[in-house]
């Protein structure tokens, strides 16, 4: 068993598509419409066209807004996405205008920072011992 999809809730998707493309650089995977004006709209990590998809849900049922803003309330992020270097992405991304909530931090072997994807939702970034 593996992780083929997960979902996060975006406000919305095309916004959503150009910060997950252009700022942290993943591809469009799939791109089809759902109804009048949702998309069935997916990303992969660039390096791994045939990975584990990020669909880029519409956050329109009336849970999820209460969910999202407890979550951001608490400082709590939806998911984490692994990188090579935290410090580099954090400055790479801060050069971007992306806003941080958490600076980089280290906790033993584990190094993590968490930004805003001007979607909703806080992501964490970390680095993992090798």
């Amino acid at each position: 068993m593996r992780i083929h999809l997960t979902s996060i809730f975006v406000d919305d998707q095309a916004k959503a598509l150009k910060f997950y493309t252009e700022v942290l650089g993943f591809v469009k995977k799939h791109d089809v419409p759902v109804g009048e004006q949702d998309r069935w709209l997916t990303v992969v990590p660039s390096d791994e066209p045939g990975g584990t998809e990020l669909l880029l849900e519409p956050a329109g049922h009336p849970a999820v807004k209460p969910y999202r803003d407890a979550l951001v309330e608490d400082g709590i992020p939806l998911a984490q996405f692994a990188v090579d270097d935290v410090h580099a992405e954090y400055e790479r991304m801060s050069a971007l205008g992306v806003r941080f909530t958490q600076e980089p931090l280290e906790m033993g072997p584990v190094t993590t920072a968490v930004f805003d994807d001007t979607c909703g939702n806080l992501i964490q970034i970390s680095t993992q011992p090798q």
